[in-house]
């Protein structure tokens, strides 16, 4: 038997033996691999010529595994459990780790999800300290650049690297001071009233007045905040309206009455968004977890 070629093996290759090994057929494995027939007996001839044996010979119309094949089967499976167990890194435990997360989030979503993970990282993981940088509209090369390690956000960027997981339900809702006015009867007088608008830092308009540009629809913004903090002081005493998140009911806004837009808007998911290379991090996988345990209690709430 010729000496085993390590360079000749890899992941793969060992992942088309076991599939040929566990159907007893080319065709099933591939399909099984989603590779063609061809893929599969290129690498069977390449792993015959590494480890010196045929490892499956014909057998009327099948084919079946020699000795060898059966032998190395367990071994080889053991080989690529320890080598899946390597992505998952070392043991995490909350209690004794020591880093800085960063997320984005504009004000709204933090105020909105982020108190309630700095509870749950100050009884379970109090080493670890939370960053929060603002954001706008976010773009994939800011999980890339490693300029942050999650984002919070409505809008996922189109990249195939970046994950993402629904977080909670939100719509756009009409936010006015019950002690100075009544809400807007309908949408002429939404669109005759003063209103609050918004232009984030970076430039970014809202999509809400995108779409009433789209709409052929137009408000006068007699003043323009950058973010939603801004909203509570301009709005309170005023007869102003500002359109903003329901769930900034909650908080931000929870001195002021709400009604619903008088036109139709799509609600909205706040996401979660992050690199695939952290995918299986367990660090992360765990600050994810906690997230959405905030998110999930925050959704039983009455509404």
């Amino acid at each position: 038997m010729n000496p085993v070629d390590s360079l000749n093996l890899d992941f793969r290759a060992l992942s088309t033996f076991l599939a040929v090994l566990d159907e007893g057929s080319v065709s099933r494995a591939a399909e099984r691999l989603g590779v063609t027939q061809s893929a599969v007996s290129h690498t069977l001839e390449r792993l015959r010529k590494s480890l010196g044996d045929p490892l499956f010979v014909k057998s009327g119309r099948g084919i079946v595994p020699t000795q060898y094949a059966l032998q190395a089967g367990p071994h080889i499976r053991q080989i690529l459990d320890d080598l899946q167990s390597l992505s998952v890194g070392p043991p995490f435990s909350p209690a004794s780790a020591e880093f800085t997360f960063t997320i984005a989030a504009n004000d709204y979503q933090r105020d909105l999800l982020l108190p309630g993970l700095v509870q749950t990282l100050r009884q379970q993981a109090p080493g670890i300290q939370l960053q929060v940088m603002p954001s706008g509209i976010p773009t994939a090369d800011m999980l890339r650049k490693d300029v942050c390690d999650l984002i919070i956000s409505p809008h996922a960027p189109e990249a195939t690297d970046i994950m993402q997981r629904g977080l909670t339900a939100d719509r756009m809702v009409v936010f006015y001071d019950p002690a100075v006015r009544q809400p807007p009867a309908d949408l002429a007088e939404y669109l005759k009233a003063d209103h609050i608008s918004l232009l984030f830092a970076s430039g970014e308009k809202p999509s809400l007045e995108t779409s009433l540009t789209a709409r052929g629809l137009t408000r006068r913004n007699v003043v323009t905040v950058s973010n939603f903090s801004g909203l509570p002081e301009f709005l309170r005493g005023t007869d102003m309206l500002a359109t903003a998140p329901e769930r900034m009911s909650m908080h931000l806004l929870r001195d002021f009455a709400w009604v619903p837009l008088p036109f139709d808007f799509k609600p909205f998911t706040l996401l979660m968004l992050w690199h695939r290379r952290n995918q299986n991090d367990p660090a992360h996988k765990w600050l994810r977890n906690q997230v959405n345990a905030v998110a999930a209690k925050m959704n039983q709430l009455p509404g």
